[in-house]
């Protein structure tokens, strides 16, 4: 993965945007970009699909490479241009220490010469915020297992590399809100912050559940705090404050329709990541912040007779429950993610790591659609240059943070 790169989508609103001509452009079956040979196959594709996706035919190696070159960040040099993002392995102990998958895995992201640990693994604040019994957490208890951890990645990477000063390590805090599965794999023991019309029928939340209190939700801020001081004592040069894929904090993003000091407004929506902050600078103070956000969401997808994946009618899902999205519920608008983009700048948060996307497999292709043998509601190009474009956008409209984009893999070796 790169970070401040140079890609270019030129429409995100007129007739070449994706997301306008999702019936045109879902494919019978889309032919893998590994099977394009070509610089000139590979243009062809993008051409047929109406995408401008710039993109290096010789990729460039060694020192002088664009990946390769150096970035400053608060007086400190990162290596390079590449990056681990953060993921949730599911293969620790159940009072969440790692396990030797786990070492296993972090000992490979040592050694792959990636010189951002964009929070590495995504680790619970307190045992109910588990997506899975099996994930790691930050607490008392545990904190030195994961200094160890960050310590044989560093060793690892100096190991095979020689250094380490120019290695930038963090670890992303999270509850899993109306996604946790704390104790038992396949029983959801979801978190709410509001009813939502379409996705509690998917998770099942009963329509008197409960939702958090605005006491409890200060008293979760309190807990990712801690967390992120423990982060800090562990040796974590910052920590990743986690707002994408449907989990609680990017649930806040999109609680239009909750009451109190925590929903409504915009300032409201965000007021739990900036209560978050304010506290981890008060209480760790030197420690980086940093946020992995999913930057628009759309209208929740089904399957259709012939297996395609079709998205709802918009107003099925009212737009305050889709963050960054216009009210068509397929298409982007970035206002409230450029206003985020400056609520991160206001309080001194340089970095910053985009996805896309909610909590459902009904959102669109992902691991459960394949696993149901769903067809990918559009070309997944379409969607890649979806993405990439959307992360150059912000990265041109907000110069000043360290914005890391997403999706560049599945590109092979046609790198934007």
């Amino acid at each position: 993965m790169s970070y401040g790169g140079r890609v270019h989508w030129t429409d995100l609103r007129g007739a070449s945007a994706p997301a306008r001509n999702l019936e045109r452009r879902r494919p019978a079956m889309a032919r893998p970009v590994a099977a394009l040979g070509t610089a000139a196959e590979f243009r062809a594709r993008l051409d047929s699909l109406g995408l401008d996706l710039p993109f290096d035919e010789e990729v460039g190696s060694g020192p002088r490479a664009p990946l390769s070159q150096p970035y400053a960040l608060r007086g400190r040099s990162v290596g390079n241009r590449f990056a681990i993002l953060p993921m949730e392995g599911w293969d620790g102990t159940n009072d969440g220490r790692p396990t030797d998958l786990t070492r296993r895995r972090w000992r490979r992201f040592g050694s792959s010469g990636a010189k951002l640990i964009f929070g590495g693994e995504a680790v619970a604040v307190r045992p109910d915020g588990r997506g899975n019994p099996n994930q790691m957490m930050i607490l008392d208890d545990t904190v030195g297992d994961l200094a160890a951890l960050r310590e044989l990645l560093v060793r690892t990477h100096e190991g095979r590399f020689g250094r380490s000063d120019d290695l930038l390590v963090g670890l992303q805090l999270t509850h899993s809100g109306r996604r946790a599965h704390p104790n038992v794999k396949l029983r959801l023991e979801p978190t709410i912050l509001y009813h939502h019309p379409v996705i509690d029928s998917v998770y099942g939340v009963s329509p008197d559940a409960p939702v958090m209190t605005d006491g409890e939700v200060s008293r979760l801020v309190g807990e990712f705090v801690q967390g992120a001081v423990l982060s800090q004592r562990a040796g974590f040069d910052f920590v990743d404050i986690k707002h994408c894929h449907g989990y609680l904090g990017h649930e806040f993003l999109n609680a239009a329709a909750r009451p109190g000091r925590y929903g409504g407004s915009f300032e409201n929506r965000t007021r739990f990541l900036r209560e978050v902050v304010e506290g981890i600078r008060s209480e760790a103070p030197g420690l980086e912040t940093g946020v992995r956000l999913s930057v628009f969401d759309f209208v929740p997808f089904s399957t259709g007779p012939d297996g395609a994946r079709r998205p709802a009618q918009a107003g099925d899902v009212p737009r305050p429950f889709l963050f960054g999205c216009d009210g068509s519920g397929v298409d982007v608008d970035l206002t409230e993610p450029l206003a985020f983009l400056d609520l991160l700048e206001s309080l001194d948060v340089r970095l910053f790591c985009m996805s896309a996307g909610g909590t459902s497999p009904l959102g669109g292709p992902g691991l459960g659609s394949w696993r149901r043998g769903h067809r990918p509601p559009e070309e997944p190009l379409v969607a890649v240059a979806r993405l990439i474009g959307v992360a150059a956008e912000l990265k041109r409209g907000r110069p000043g943070l360290t914005c890391v984009g997403a999706g560049y893999s599945y590109l092979q070796q046609w790198l934007p």
